[in-house]
């Protein structure tokens, strides 16, 4: 079976199962196996020097490469059709290893003001530090116009596919191609859409992140991330000289000095992630939490499909409540992305939307206490629906102004669906409206 498998392109499902896994190679072991060890024994001297040299891949160290964790790395590659696949010990690991990546030595990442909060904190807090400055791209949905706020020294374009908390969805292919044309990549954090749902490499991406925490995994139970490289970007730029940088580290078997490009020609960028950023600054994914990941990825489809069709009953109910200002969904026909999201997300714009809550700020809070079936906290994605006030918990670190800009309003809750039954879902939504009206 192994053998067709290698030979067989499968479909999404087939991968989700399959991919990255020959039992043959693991004792015929039916689900992989748990690899909890720090090091692995080296055959000989020339093996060990083999993989020092990177002359030969294999298993050295658990920090930088694991059997468990690299059926995950295959199977997640496989799924978005990428060249190849870091594993990290968080998502915001995966974000902040990938700009550091891109922008090394200095240079400006234009981003999109629609991003997850921690993530646009840190641009404004730690990234300047190392020389790296974020510019908020006012044409973020006008591609047309965005070429004009690029400059000479910007190294990217960073975008969510599906934007939290708002659903904001944005023309991928077009940014792309504006990218593209001055140089540069363009990044993708694709943590709420999955591959499921969307493949953003497919649409014009250079590098994928994902916070697998999320919706890749599905039950609350682990932090992980996740780094994907389409291997179509041209690396062998001035722009990006450390990609070309020989090191000594990765000599040939002649002690000629070799640069990541030679070593990893399919897979440059996260080559240079594992090697450099994951080697020495950490962020290892431990092998029982990539195996977590890997039996969530298994019921990906299922989960997802419904979560996505929770979040339109949800979205269609609160829609008429007397209780809500406004319901923000990409999935709804009056959403301004629907057309966006009947093009690019055939199968469901995601499961998180928001809502307006009309009332005053005792109100809402009422509202949130006398929620019994959601779970109250920040995470999404899970199997279990959650609620939470963004703007006070997940984007609190936002200044006022930074919220008008991401278009987050104080009275803005988000939900993020689960696979409960909808009705029983509505109805606690209901009892909490009323409790919080009385």
């Amino acid at each position: 079976m192994a053998n067709e498998l290698e030979k067989t392109t499968y479909r999404f499902d087939t991968q989700r199962l399959r991919a990255g896994y020959d039992p043959k190679e693991h004792n015929y072991a039916v689900s992989p196996p748990i690899y909890q060890t720090t090091s692995f024994d080296f055959r000989d001297v020339e093996h060990a020097k083999a993989l020092f040299g990177l002359r030969e891949l294999g298993n050295l160290y658990t920090r930088i490469g694991n059997p468990t964790v690299a059926v995950l790395e295959q199977r997640i590659a496989a799924l978005d059709g990428a060249s190849g696949a870091v594993a990290l010990s968080s998502g915001m690991a995966a974000v902040s290893y990938t700009l550091l990546n891109v922008a090394e030595g200095g240079g400006r990442i234009l981003t999109s003001p629609y991003l997850y909060g921690g993530s646009a904190d840190s641009f404004k807090k730690v990234y300047p530090k190392f020389g790296i400055t974020f510019d908020f791209a006012k044409n973020i949905e006008n591609p047309e116009k965005l070429a004009e706020e690029i400059k000479p020294d910007t190294k990217a374009i960073y975008v969510e596919s599906i934007s939290n908390p708002n659903g904001v969805l944005l023309d991928i292919d077009a940014i792309a191609k504006v990218a593209h044309e001055h140089g540069i990549p363009l990044i993708v954090d694709n943590t709420v859409a999955t591959p499921y749902l969307y493949n953003p490499i497919s649409h014009g991406a250079d590098i994928v992140v994902y916070s697998a925490t999320k919706g890749l995994t599905g039950h609350g139970n682990v932090i992980a991330g996740l780094v994907l490289e389409s291997g179509k970007f041209n690396w062998q730029s001035d722009k990006f000289p450390q990609f070309s940088e020989k090191y000594y580290t990765l000599r040939d078997i002649n002690d000629n000095n070799r640069s990541f490009l030679e070593v990893f020609p399919e897979a440059p960028f996260t080559g240079r992630i594992r090697f450099n950023y994951l080697n020495y600054f950490g962020a290892a994914l431990s092998p029982f939490d990539a195996y977590l990941v890997l039996i969530g990825l298994e019921t990906l489809s299922e989960r997802i499909e419904k979560q996505v069709r929770n979040a339109g009953i949800l979205a269609e109910y609160l829609k008429t409540h007397k209780s809500v200002e406004w319901v923000r969904y990409p999935g709804l026909k009056d959403s301004p992305y629907h057309e966006l999201a009947q093009r690019d997300f055939p199968k469901g714009a995601g499961g998180i939307l928001s809502f307006g809550f009309k009332g005053t700020t005792e109100q809402r809070e009422a509202f949130l206490n006398s929620v019994k079936l959601f779970n109250y906290h920040v995470n999404i994605g899970d199997a279990r629906s959650l609620i939470v006030n963004s703007p006070q918990t997940t984007h609190s670190e936002l200044e006022p102004e930074e919220k008008k800009i991401a278009d987050i309003p104080e009275n803005l809750i988000r939900i993020s669906a689960g696979l409960e039954d909808p009705a029983d879902l509505i109805a606690d939504l209901e009892q909490a409206f009323e409790k919080a009206n009385t």
